[in-house]
Formats: structure tokens, sequence, C-alpha cells
């Protein structure tokens, strides 16, 4: 069910999501209202940062970048922890007329080039790292270092030295933007394996006026930035949401997710939700006996789960534990992160094991012959709406197979109920063939994960000679348990059709995740798939 982008004037106390455009108007609203309001809480002394303050640092960052000869359309590089800087260096280069592609600072000096190559960006706009990260490495684009200053008083100043403030000859994608476009965002994966996705100003105001209506954020919200800013999952939800909103976001101290911190930034900045993937809340509840302050924590009014799936079981405890309502959220970079998510409470039921209903965007279910499947029936998961992006950029034939009429091919695969609530059952191309039966390894996870003792899993295929394809899975242990294989395969068989449990098992003391927290696959199976040795009797 779509949101609607205004409330009707006979409705007077119904939520109207903020009127925003994009990235350049996101703090006008807050700004001519509430100028003191605070919009951020940065550095470890916990300064705020009124909206007033934030917007003068990014027009002083537009000025100034609108002094190098760069044209409006023209893409920049923005290599950035979770910091103030990140901030005011994206809404001054939006301000500016630049098209901003984030990148994670962690990636090797080969594949940051790479990808700032592949898209042709101007410069990198670079701010500091994570504290204790190793330095960003170098890359062959201008570098102009960008810092920001604040005091204990609110006040803020920003250097940012430009260089020689040349335009280059670039090669690459960027010569398929232009002044609509406000962000270019890389899938996961690596240069080979990741998508540059641009996402126009339009796209931006679609997805932050859906997350903001889904969850009613206002002024009176506040939040933690746990995620990372260079995927959709923190930058839409966490930050710019609570921008548009009003609200404030409490940045880390160290630039990124602590859970030693994470309960004092929580009280810090009187937070009344936040987001994680399913492994950030895993170990927010493994550490809640010793870590959750209980009482002393403003009333959460929600948590939010996206990027990856979140276990019916584990989705109950943190409800029990934090004593807020869990929504679980489900979006790509493709569809500006959010397409569905799980309503607040008057705003329908809540489903486990679902997603939650439609955002803003249309939803169809659609078998392998193009047609729409009926309630409750799985096929893959397409999107339509304001916030999917046109296309890829440099891949035409990939943007042909995936945008369709303006409709998103997500490769997901799922089922609608009669409410409208999407349930996820995986990804198409991690189907596992068993012998002619297509195995969902997130569905075989799901199961592993419910098992007692077990505190996370990964299912993959194992190439055999007879049969194609077995089921293989790495199984994580918490500390403290003593479940054996035996014990979790037999677990498996109560709960699994018996082609669907797992032929071999190993038990592993971690598992490799992606920088965003979801599973990363493909180490996954390059780590696994031939050191698996429990074979099912």
């Amino acid at each position: 069910m779509a949101v609607p982008a205004a409330a009707s004037v006979r409705d007077a106390n119904r939520y109207r999501p903020p009127a925003v455009t994009g990235l350049v108007d996101l703090l006008d609203r807050q700004v001519r209202d509430r100028p003191r309001a605070r919009a951020l809480v940065v550095t470890g002394d916990r300064v705020h940062l009124s909206y007033r303050a934030l917007a003068a640092l990014a027009d002083d960052v537009a000025a100034r970048l609108g002094r190098t000869g760069l044209h409006r359309g023209d893409a920049v590089g923005l290599i950035c922890a979770n910091t103030a800087e990140f901030v005011v260096a994206l809404l001054g280069a939006a301000r500016a007329g630049l098209v901003v592609a984030p990148l994670d600072p962690t990636l090797p000096g080969s594949q940051l080039s790479a990808r700032l190559e592949a898209l042709g960006a101007q410069a990198v706009l670079l701010g500091p790292p994570a504290a204790d990260a190793p330095p960003i490495a170098r890359v062959p684009v201008p570098t102009w270092p960008l810092r920001v200053d604040a005091s204990r008083a609110g006040t803020a100043a920003v250097t940012l030295d430009t260089g020689a403030r040349t335009v280059r000859h670039v090669r690459g994608a960027a010569h398929e933007l232009s002044g609509q476009d406000a962000l270019v965002l890389f899938t996961a994966g690596t240069i080979d394996r990741a998508k540059m996705v641009p996402l126009t100003h339009a796209n931006v105001a679609a997805s932050v006026r859906n997350i903001c209506a889904t969850y009613e954020l206002g002024p009176g919200d506040a939040t933690v930035a746990v995620m990372p800013f260079f995927h959709g999952h923190g930058l839409f939800a966490a930050l710019l949401a609570s921008l548009a909103s009003g609200g404030c976001v409490l940045l880390p101290q160290r630039g990124r997710f602590s859970a030693r911190t994470f309960w004092d930034d929580m009280r810090a900045a009187n937070a009344t939700w936040f987001t994680a993937v399913p492994t950030i809340h895993e170990i927010l509840l493994d550490r809640s006996e010793t870590d959750y302050p209980g009482p002393q924590v403003p009333p959460l009014k929600f948590v939010r789960s996206c990027s990856a799936p979140l276990n019916a079981a584990t989705q109950r405890a943190l409800e029990r534990t934090f004593g807020a309502p869990l929504l679980s959220a489900y979006g790509m970079t493709e569809s500006t992160h959010q397409a569905t998510s799980e309503p607040l409470a008057q705003g329908g039921a809540l489903k486990h094991g679902s997603v939650g209903r439609a955002t803003g965007v249309d939803l169809r279910i659609v078998d392998g012959n193009g047609r729409t499947c009926p309630v409750g029936v799985q096929g893959e998961v397409w999107v339509h709406g304001a916030t999917v992006a046109r296309g890829y950029l440099g891949r035409p034939a990939e943007t042909a197979h995936t945008f369709v009429d303006g409709w998103l091919r997500t490769g997901d695969l799922g089922s609608l109920d009669q409410d409208g609530y999407l349930s996820l059952t995986g990804r198409i191309k991690n189907l596992i063939n068993r012998g002619g039966e297509k195995i969902s390894p997130e569905h075989v996870e799901d199961i592993l994960a419910g098992c007692p003792g077990v505190a996370e899993a990964a299912v993959f295929a194992v190439p055999d000679a007879t049969y194609g394809q077995r089921v293989g899975a790495a199984v994580v242990v918490r500390e403290g348990e003593s479940i054996g294989s035996e014990e979790i395969l037999h677990y498996c068989r109560d709960r699994l059709a018996a082609f669907e449990v797992p032929d071999r098992l190993v038990l592993v003391a971690g598992l490799p995740h992606t920088a965003k927290g979801g599973l990363d696959r493909l180490a996954v199976e390059t780590r696994y798939a031939t050191e698996v040795t429990h074979r099912r009797p």
C-alpha cells in the first residue's frame, strides 16, 4: 500500500512527511523554523551542532567547491567515516550541484582507485578514517582533505584544501550523469561485481519521505548512527531521514559502531529509535546482560532491522529485552534503500517473519513467465515507484535485464499475503540445486539460527558428482554452549525437508561479513566449501 505524499486537510492529526525535493533543500525547513535545534551530536565531547550551524558549514563547502572549476553534474568521491566531515561534505557538494559517490574507507587502494576511475570522479573529498582504522589508501585522483572543528559552545568551522583546482579530463561513466543526479552508490562486491547506481534528487526525496512516513519521524526523534553512511541503510534511514524530519543523529566518537559505547551514546542522544543489521542486533542481544542499562535508557519508540534476514526468534528476544517493537524492513540500493517495512503499532499488525508492506512503492510477485503470482505463491519480487533508479552506469545489458518498464527486478524470491505483507525466501542466484530440488540457503539458515546454542549459520552449495550440488553449512556456536554437529542436524531433521538438511556441516569460530554487516556469501563459499567434513549418515 502506497504511503501518501501529503495528508488530507480534513485530517489535521495525520502525519505529514517532510516536503523536500532532494539533498539540496534537506535542511531548509529546519533552518527556517528551528535553527537552534540540534541536528548532530559529534566528537567525544558530544558537541551539539544546530541546523543553522550545519547549514552554514555546508554552504561554506559549496562556495569553495564552486571555485574549483567543477560543473553541475560532475562526480566527486567521498571517503570518510561516520563523522561530521561526511555530513558536511555530502550536503556541501550537493549544494554545489555535484554528484557524490560515497566509498568504503576500508577498501584497499586498488579497489578504491578502480571504482573512482570507473566512475570518472573529478576529485575525492577526504575526511578522517574511523578511530584505530588504518590510513585511507592513496588513490590516483585529486584528493581534497576536509576537516570540521567543532567547539563545546556549538560553533564550528570547516577547512577544505582543493589544491590546484583544475578540472580533469576523465574517462568512465560520469558522462551519463546530469544535474538531476545526487548520488552514485556502489552495490556490494569487488569492482568486477559491484555496480554503480545513479540516484537522482527526486529518488532521494521520495525515499526520505517514505521512511519518515513509515516511522512518523519528527523533531522529537533522535538516533545513533550505527550503520556506515557509504551504504543506503545508514545514509537514508538513519542520517537523511532524521535530518529531513528535524530529528537528531549522534555520530559515535570512533566514527563507527561500538557495542561498548552504544548505550551511553543512546542516552546522550536521548534516542527514540535506531536501525541496524541483524549481526549488530545479535551483538547487542548477546551483551545485554552486562551492557543494557534498562530503565536508564529513554523509552524506545521502535527498533528497525534491515539489509539481511532477521531470525524470528531473535526478533522476539530483542523486543522482550528492549521493550519496543522490532520492525523488519527491506530494500536495495537500486530502490534507494527502503521498499517495505513492518508498520508502527497504529499502522497495522506486526507479522514476524515478514518484512512488512510496501512503503510508497508498488510490489509485484512475478513467476518465470512474467506473470503476476497470486497471493501466497512464491516468485521474484518486482518494485515500481519514485525511488527506483533508472539503471546502472556503464552497464546497458544489466540495466536492460534488471529494469523493465519502470519495474526493478530485485532477484529476491518472496510472496505476498492477503494483507500485502511480503515474506522473503532467498536470492534467486543463491539457490542450491540438489538433484533438481531447489533449496533456499536463507531458509535453511533461518532454521539453523533457531537451534538453541547456535549464534549464526551460513549455508552454501558444495559441488557433488552425483547430485550436482549438496548442502553445506558453517555454524557458529554461542560462547559457553557445548552443542555439537549431530544435535544441530537432529534439530534440522525435525524442521526441514530431507533434501534441505545439510549434507555436510562444520563448526567455526566466526563467519565473514560485508562492510554493511550482511553475510559475505562469496567469502563463506571460498573459505568453507572445501573444509566441511561432517557428512550425513
